[in-house]
């Protein structure tokens, strides 16, 4: 399993250097499916989408040079036959997953059966997470709420185990200084790595590490 889990994209040097390291070969060699099903579970969400697979919004992601670049929409999967979309994911490098709403995302990852594929998919395949892409993968996701979704379907798919707290100190989100995620984390029964844009966490096969040319904090439980 090799899993890129970002706060913002790529927004440095030593996380694009991670990226290629995890791939085995230089990103304009590989080719990219983007998911961006939670971004559409929050606010302008259809022009944020838009934004971030052109580029023009936040760091690099999508527009990253790829060999390649597909656009996978979750929602749509379950009234696909699986031949359409499985061989392609099984072709692809990497998978991109966006931002959003983690319940939406880890909801949608369930129904499209997804979720299922995963194990087989990170047996090859990079998985890079943004913000909510990145959250859905630990043992803490986050709602934004209003969303007609079923409460048992959860909020992340604890892949591995550990929380992820991004955009540490960010000007755009307030809640998310050091001294508020220090008093969420005592709340998780799991270690918390609060991360800021700067900042990623690497997992190849279980083994952790944190990249960053910026600030980070791990809480112990």
């Amino acid at each position: 399993m090799k899993l890129l889990l970002t706060s913002a994209g790529i927004s440095n040097a030593s996380i694009h250097n991670a990226l290629v390291e995890l791939l085995g070969k230089p990103v304009a060699a590989a080719s990219a499916l983007f998911i961006p099903t939670a971004i559409y579970a929050i606010p302008k969400g259809a022009g944020i989408a838009r934004g971030v697979i052109c580029g023009s919004l936040g760091d690099p992601f999508c527009e990253l040079g790829w060999k390649s670049l597909g656009v996978l929409e979750l929602t749509a999967l379950p009234s696909i036959k699986q031949e359409l979309w499985v061989p392609m994911l099984r072709e692809t490098d990497a998978l991109l997953v966006g931002g959003g709403d983690c319940q939406y995302l880890c909801y949608w990852m369930q129904q499209s059966g997804l979720r299922d594929l995963l194990p087989s998919l990170l047996e090859k395949m990079v998985y890079m997470g943004l913000s909510a892409g990145s959250m859905v993968m630990t043992s803490f996701g986050t709602t934004y709420g209003g969303h007609m979704l079923p409460a048992e379907g959860g909020k992340s798919l604890s892949l591995v185990n550990f929380a992820l707290h991004p955009h540490l100190d960010h000007e755009w989100f307030p809640e998310n200084s050091l001294a508020n995620l220090k008093k969420l984390a005592a709340t998780i029964p799991v270690p918390s790595y609060a991360i800021d844009d700067q900042t990623a966490i690497k997992v190849i096969d279980g083994t952790v590490e944190v990249v960053s040319e910026g600030h980070w904090k791990l809480f112990t439980p």
